[in-house]
């Protein structure tokens, strides 16, 4: 081969080495003095994964006005192997309002404990308003190994329902070892209310950012071009049932007494309000440093606001149940719409008069619950329990509890909210066990079982739920405090969307709402009398073995188109007129009335029941 031709076929090859030195070069040049990816790698302790806590979902009323909203709050972590020793001590704490005891209890962990790691990022303080680490951040490069984390806490704009909107907290060991649930010790969960209730709903879902960090602590940029980042999901907005104007009168005419209010829009079994006495500012359990102190003294409190009256309180319901006797009763055809049974100040049996008040005639069942005649139920009452033999009362008791529970009685309504009680229907077992066995007890026995005494026990949330049933003549819908979820389509339980029905005739129903009405017009509870408002009531005096009676009235208004049902339960306050009745009717009006006020001419009344003190002047 000639030197020409060789020459030839050697300069392409020349060329393609020459070009590919010249892109290795290039990519050198640009990798050091360009791009510094290789520059941050070779200088970064590693990769860390910062997870990124989503917004709570807000609450509102059922008007859209916002219950519970979201402030900043701010965790400083710190990475341990990432410290720097020369670090200036005394600036940091200073900054960030600690002590230097408290710097090195905050820094120094039990290395040993799985729950800590030298090279795994921890809290170490949490709970930083923002103002304080608005001031921190300034100098925060100084202090390689803290970085920020920034958390979301409740806030409150109206000091009221504390008890239905409920708390958040921080997550014990429990809920943290339940993998299921994807909570980290340090974050925060529904404690109680609405909160815990729909906690699910509330979370939303965590986000996580990888990043690049040198050896002093410092990002330098995402990893691999964030490709592995997740972005939080911000938890849903509940629209509550509540119309919290009517819940905080409510609070207001409930101020220095003991007990609860129930109200319920009939028909939807939307909880228009759920107030129960004594109560607290839900501002005061917001999360910062004074929250354990304050937890405390609540918790400590004689007057036990922690306790929710409204569900969990379990009372003798009083005359309110006089209304189920009777529908039981006129179903079973023992008695018909116009049995008349006398009533001479009481009912004589066995030698021995049980009492009752001096009232008219009660000729039929409309004027036996309008002058609420102990004799009259009693009679039918023991009707019901002796039906099928006076020597077999079980059987009798047995199909009479059928109706009792047919009206949500003696089990959880299951609202949706924590901490229900079911209340006591006593069955024959019961009674077998209290008076030694079967044979033990007979009609007579049980009689105050027929006037809501002895040992039937109901809640609040109960009681209104009857006055919801005997509003809609006959149905309800279960109790709820959740209308839906703002700017979302997904819907409540279905079983709170469900019509749920008692097998009574509505023509019975109307009897017992007619006496109802009277009730309030010329009977026991003229206190709720209101000219231009039907209200169809029933008044209770509870018996109180340890003190003073309390105070009970249950009802609906307007009667033939009813919007409101309502329970008012005042712990010993004596008659059923005297506090129960005028505060439901207060409550009604303020409902009811087009600009949601209190006439003139019934001012005297609200006055009354605001400047009773019955806390520290029973």
């Amino acid at each position: 081969m000639s030197d020409a031709s060789l020459s030839t076929r050697r300069f392409p090859i020349r060329i393609f080495l020459m070009l590919g030195a010249l892109v290795l070069i290039g990519q050198a040049m640009y990798i050091q003095l360009i791009d510094d990816t290789y520059a941050k790698r070779g200088t970064s302790a590693g990769i860390d994964k910062i997870t990124k806590y989503p917004s709570r979902g807000l609450i509102y009323d059922r008007n859209e006005k916002l219950l519970v909203n979201n402030v900043p709050m701010y965790d400083l972590m710190v990475a341990y192997n990432k410290l720097d020793p020369e670090m200036d001590t005394m600036k940091f704490c200073k900054l960030i309002g600690i002590s230097k005891e408290s710097f090195k209890k905050n820094i120094e962990k039990d290395w040993s404990n799985k729950r800590f790691s030298k090279v795994v990022p921890f809290v170490f303080k949490s709970k930083i308003a923002a103002d304080t680490f608005a001031r921190f951040q300034e100098s925060l490069y100084e202090f390689p190994g803290f970085f920020p984390q920034i958390r979301n806490i409740r806030s409150y704009p109206y000091p009221n329902a504390p008890h239905v909107l409920g708390y958040i907290r921080e997550t014990n060991e429990r809920e943290v070892k339940d993998k299921t649930l994807n909570y980290r010790l340090g974050d925060y969960i529904g404690g109680s209310g609405l909160e815990k209730t729909y906690e699910e709903q509330l979370r939303g879902k965590k986000g996580v950012q990888f990043v690049w960090k040198d050896r002093f602590g410092r990002e330098l940029g995402s990893y691999k071009d964030s490709e592995k980042d997740t972005l939080p999901v911000s938890g849903k907005d509940l629209i509550s049932t509540i119309d919290i104007d009517l819940q905080a009168y409510g609070e207001y005419l409930m101020q220095n007494k003991t007990g609860s209010i129930v109200a319920i829009e009939p028909k939807t079994g939307e909880i228009l309000s759920m107030i129960s006495m004594p109560t607290y500012d839900p501002n005061l359990l917001i999360i910062n440093s004074n929250r354990g102190k304050v937890y405390q003294e609540l918790l400590k409190n004689p007057n036990l606001p922690f306790f929710d009256r409204t569900v969990m309180a379990e009372y003798p319901p009083g005359s309110i149940f006089k209304t189920i006797v009777a529908l039981a009763a006129l179903q079973e055809g023992l008695i018909q719409p116009n049995t008349g049974i006398s009533c001479d100040k009481g009912y004589y049996y066995n030698n021995r008069l049980y009492g009752c008040h001096e009232h008219a005639y009660p000729s039929n069942v409309s004027k036996a619950i309008q002058h609420s005649c102990n004799s009259y139920f009693w009679q039918i009452f023991r009707r019901l329990i002796d039906k099928v033999d006076f020597y077999n009362p079980q059987q009798g008791l047995k199909e009479f509890n059928n109706y009792v529970h047919q009206f949500g009685l003696g089990q959880e309504l299951d609202i949706d909210f924590p901490g229900e009680e079911g209340g006591n229907v006593p069955g024959p077992r019961y009674y077998d066990k209290l008076y030694g066995g079967t044979g033990g007890w007979k009609s007579p026995t049980i009689m105050s079982y027929g006037i809501g005494q002895g040992e039937l026990q109901m809640t609040s949330v109960q009681m209104a739920n009857l006055a919801a049933i005997l509003a809609n003549r006959g149905t309800y819908h279960t109790p709820h405090l959740v209308k839906g979820f703002r700017n979302d389509t997904a819907q409540i339980d279905a079983k709170y969307r469900k019509t749920n029905r008692v097998f009574v005739d509505q023509e019975y129903f109307e009897l017992v709402a007619d006496g109802m009405e009277k009730v309030v017009t010329s009977g026991t509870a003229r206190s709720a009398f209101i000219w231009d408002i039907p209200i169809a009531g029933k008044t209770g005096t509870a018996q109180n073995p340890h003190g003073e009676d309390h105070s009970v009235f249950f009802g609906f208004a307007p009667k033939d188109d009813p919007q409101i049902a309502i329970a008012v339960f005042v712990e010993n306050a004596g008659w059923g007129g005297s506090y129960a009745a005028p505060i439901a009717s207060l409550m009604i009006e303020k409902y009811l009335s087009p600009n949601d006020t209190i006439r003139a001419g019934r001012k005297w009344v609200e006055n009354q029941m605001i400047n009773i003190d019955l806390v520290t002047n029973p």
